[in-house]
């Protein structure tokens, strides 16, 4: 069902014309991310009117993690002036110790839906959800989580 969801949220956003502005770059904080605990440093960065790449750096007990996302951006200011909801595609990387006896390095593939909101001063906040694959090594099964981030715009 996962799948299905984020399969059609990536192809219902590359058909939908409602884009928007997408107001320079931002640095924060993602807490729950990397895999669910703790907090990841968040950059994200416009490349165009509508989207932009997010760049995350998260460490904990397990390890620590590097993850890149794509984004489409799309405007919501009928709900109110500053909404948006957003959707991408990305990799990761990082180093996993899981059951503290073997230390693997891994690649991922990663999904990213969620909504934010940007304050007239220079603070955005968001909720997503991102899945995530590992594919080196092959682990079963996928990592995913919910995270509210906070970012500086500037």
């Amino acid at each position: 069902m996962r799948k299905f969801i984020l399969t059609f949220t990536l192809v219902v956003s590359v058909f939908v014309g409602l884009n928007a502005q997408v107001d320079g770059k931002a640095i924060g904080l993602r807490f729950g991310g990397f895999d669910g605990y703790g907090a990841e440093v968040s950059y994200q960065h416009p490349l165009d009117k509508a989207n932009r790449l997010e760049v995350d750096l998260g460490v904990n007990h397990y390890g620590f993690g590097l993850g890149g996302v794509y984004q489409w951006v799309w405007d919501l200011s009928d709900l109110a002036p500053g909404f948006n909801w957003y959707a991408g595609v990305g990799a990761s990387l990082g180093s996993y110790d899981f059951n503290d006896t073997k230390h693997d390095f891994g690649i991922g593939a990663l999904g990213q839906v969620g909504l934010e909101y940007n304050f007239n001063i220079p603070l955005q906040i968001s909720v997503d959800y991102r899945p995530g694959i590992y594919l080196i090594p092959r682990i079963d099964g996928l990592y995913d989580g919910i995270c509210l981030s906070a970012r500086y715009k500037f």
